[in-house]
C-alpha cells in the first residue's frame, strides 16, 4: 500500500486519501460529524481541495473502517442459524444451540449482550464446570455478525463452552467501537470495563460456568478493550486472545489512538493540537496474564508493530510478578490448510506451560484469520484463530479467584 500522501507525485487522488483518512478516524471511534473534531475534518476537506466538496464526493461518514463492507447478520429475537460446515467426520453438525440477546445496566451505562448455550455438552465436561468466553467485536461490527465470522459458537458446540458476545451502543462510540483508548474506560470498576466484567459475572452465575476458566478475546478495538479487560480484571480472566489488537494503555484519547494505530506516528498533520492537550499518561500493564495474539503483517489498520509491543508488555508484566520464572522461546513457520504463510512463537516455562504466544500473518491484513465470509471483516486463507485461541485457552491451567 502506497503512502496516502507522496511529494514526489505530480497529482493526488483526493478521493483515496479522504478513504484513507476516514478509515483512521473511525477505527479509532471518532465522531467527525459533531463537536471538536468536525473542524478538523473540514479543514482537511479544504486542504485536499474542492473536489471533496462536489456530490458523490468521498465524505467522513464513519461508517467504513477496515477493508470490507461490513455485513449486518439478521439477530431476531431467539437464535441464529449460522452456517453448517463439515464436521471433523465429514458430517454436517445440525446441533444448534439457544443464541439469546439479554441487556444488562449498571452505573457505567447499559449494554445489549448475546449468550450462546450449546444444544448439548461434550460426554467429557457433562460433569464439570463449564469454562466461557467472552467475545469483543470490532468497530462497526454486531454481536451476531462477530459470531457468524469467527465461528465460535460453533467450537462451543465441540468443546463445551459457553460463548459471551458484548455488543457496543451507538450512543457510546458512533462507529460501534469499544472506547479502549479513553482513560475513563481503563479503570477497573468504571465505564465500560465494568459493564464487561459484569455482563460475564451475570452469565456465570445464571449458566453454572467455571469462575476460574474465563477467557476475553477480541478483534481491533474489541481486542483492545480484550487487553484492558484483562488488566482490569486478572481474577476475573485467566486469559487474553488479541487479533489485530493494541496494547493496553496505549492512548488516552482520540490523537493519540490515531497514532498508536499508526505504530506510535500519526499520520494527520496537525490533528494532535486540533484536539486538545495530552488528557492522561499512557498506563502500563502489570498483571501477568496469559495471552494469545494473531496479527497480519500487512494490516494498514492497526500496524503490526503492535503485536510486538503486546509481547513485549506482557513479558515485562510477567517478569515483574514474583514467583515466576524465565520463559523459553521457540518460533516455527508454516502454511495454513488456506495457504496463509505464518510464524508461530511459543514462550513457555521450565515446564512447558505456554504463557504468551504470537501469531504473525504473513501478507494479511486487518480481518479475522480462518474466519467464515458469513461475518464481516474475515480472511479463510487461515490459520484458523478462533480454533488456535480455544486450544491456547482450554490448555491452560485453572487460575484466578473469580
Amino acid at each position: 500500500m502506497k503512502p496516502p500522501f507522496d511529494a514526489r507525485a505530480p497529482s493526488f487522488d483526493a478521493n483515496a486519501i479522504s478513504e484513507t483518512i476516514q478509515r483512521a478516524l473511525a477505527s479509532a471511534g471518532l465522531d467527525t460529524q459533531t463537536g471538536p473534531m468536525l473542524a478538523v475534518t473540514q479543514t482537511i476537506r479544504r486542504a485536499l481541495g474542492a473536489s471533496l466538496h462536489s456530490e458523490g464526493a468521498g465524505r467522513f461518514d464513519g461508517n467504513s473502517v477496515i477493508d470490507v463492507t461490513a455485513r449486518e447478520v439478521p439477530a431476531g429475537g431467539g437464535s441464529v442459524k449460522l452456517p453448517d460446515r463439515p464436521s471433523s467426520h465429514g458430517k454436517t453438525d445440525l446441533r444448534p444451540g439457544r443464541f439469546e440477546r439479554r441487556e444488562f445496566a449498571n452505573q457505567a451505562g447499559t449494554r445489549a449482550y448475546w449468550v450462546y448455550v450449546p444444544a448439548r455438552w461434550p460426554t467429557s465436561t457433562q460433569d464439570e464446570l463449564r469454562p466461557l468466553l467472552v467475545m469483543l467485536h470490532g468497530c462497526t461490527q454486531s454481536a451476531a455478525d462477530f459470531a457468524a465470522g469467527t465461528q465460535m459458537n460453533r467450537l462451543a458446540d465441540q468443546h463445551g463452552f459457553l460463548v459471551v458476545y458484548p455488543e457496543q451502543a451507538a450512543q457510546a462510540n458512533t462507529s460501534k467501537c469499544w472506547n479502549w483508548f479513553r482513560p475513563q474506560d481503563q479503570q477497573r470498576d468504571a465505564g465500560e470495563p465494568s459493564l464487561i466484567a459484569d455482563i460475564v459475572r451475570e452469565v456465570a452465575q445464571r449458566h453454572g460456568a467455571d469462575p476460574r476458566r474465563i477467557f476475553v478475546a477480541g478483534l481491533s478495538a474489541g481486542a483492545a478493550m480484550a487487553l484492558v479487560s484483562g488488566q482490569t480484571y486478572p481474577d476475573l480472566f485467566a486469559g487474553v486472545g488479541v487479533h489485530s489488537g493494541l496494547p493496553y494503555g496505549s492512548a488516552h484519547d482520540v490523537p493519540s489512538a490515531l497514532a498508536a494505530m499508526k505504530g506510535g506516528r500519526s499520520g494527520i498533520a496537525g490533528l494532535m493540537k486540533a484536539a486538545g492537550p495530552e488528557a492522561a499518561r499512557p498506563q502500563r500493564a502489570v498483571h501477568s496474564v496469559p495471552v494469545i495474539v494473531f496479527h497480519g503483517d500487512r494490516d494498514h489498520t492497526v500496524q503490526h508493530s503492535n503485536a510486538a509491543q503486546i509481547v513485549r508488555q506482557a513479558q515485562q508484566a510477567r517478569c515483574a510478578a514474583p514467583g515466576q520464572g524465565q520463559l523459553l522461546e521457540n518460533t516455527l513457520s508454516g502454511v495454513a490448510l488456506g495457504g496463509r504463510r505464518y510464524t508461530r512463537t511459543v514462550h513457555a516455562d521450565a515446564q512447558g506451560q505456554t504463557a504468551i504466544e504470537s501469531w504473525t500473518l504473513h501478507g494479511a491484513g486487518h480481518a479475522w484469520a480462518g474466519g467464515h465470509a458469513s461475518g464481516s471483516y474475515t480472511d479463510d486463507s487461515g490459520p484458523d484463530a478462533s480454533a488456535e485461541m480455544v486450544r491456547f485457552f482450554m490448555a491452560l491451567p485453572r487460575s484466578g479467584s473469580a
